[in-house]
């Protein structure tokens, strides 16, 4: 018969390695069985209420599932969500993350995030939840996240957006229409188009 703390192993396997405290609790394990994991050294905290098997091989993206599972109102983007669809060829040294202004950005020890404050059709818009390890990642989808880094392109650099603006269209398939309709909700539309109709 299993131990508890052996089923609570396999129900940090069956959520890829990563769980919530809460998410533990409501699964109807004890405290008692997590410290007792820990100090065995099976299981490490790595943030405020958020544990993950020590000698637990990470998936693809498990900063983004880290992030999410403590920003629950965030959306991944900019270089982040480049760099989740594979539209840039630089290596986000944070994850950016989306919050609607106004609003309280959650403290993030691990890993390295930094907030974005979009207002509040911005921020709504776009928005694609990706299954990720298990676990829901909310992304702005391309479009959205070209337009975006037109917007702040004084804070990730004018050339990393024109590169990722090509990489849509040419590479993704990306629809110019779909760009320019999110480019009109971040007031970026005057910077894309001259930009869009100098590559067709």
């Amino acid at each position: 018969m299993q131990t508890r703390g052996q089923e609570l192993i396999n129900f940090f396997h069956n959520h890829d390695g990563v769980v919530h405290f809460s998410v533990i609790l409501k699964a109807g394990f004890h405290p008692d069985s997590l410290i007792a994991l820990e100090k065995e050294g099976k299981v490490e905290k790595i943030a405020r209420g958020l544990y993950r098997l020590t000698n637990y091989t990470p998936g693809s993206h498990p900063d983004l599932v880290t992030v999410s599972l403590q920003a629950p109102r965030g959306v991944i983007c900019l270089l982040s969500s480049l760099s989740f669809y594979e539209a840039t060829s630089e290596i986000p040294k944070y994850v950016d993350i989306a919050i609607p202004r106004g609003t309280h950005a959650n403290r993030i020890k691990y890993p390295p995030v930094r907030f974005y404050r979009f207002a509040p059709k911005a921020w709504k818009s776009g928005i694609e939840e990706h299954e990720i390890e298990g676990h829901k990642v909310r992304v702005y989808n391309l479009a959205k996240t070209i337009a975006d880094c037109f917007k702040f392109r004084n804070k990730i650099g004018m050339d990393v957006a024109r590169d990722a603006l090509k990489v849509a269209v040419t590479e993704k398939g990306i629809k110019t229409k779909e760009i320019m309709q999110y480019a009109k909700i971040c007031r970026v539309d005057n910077i894309i188009k001259p930009i869009l109709e100098a590559m067709l």
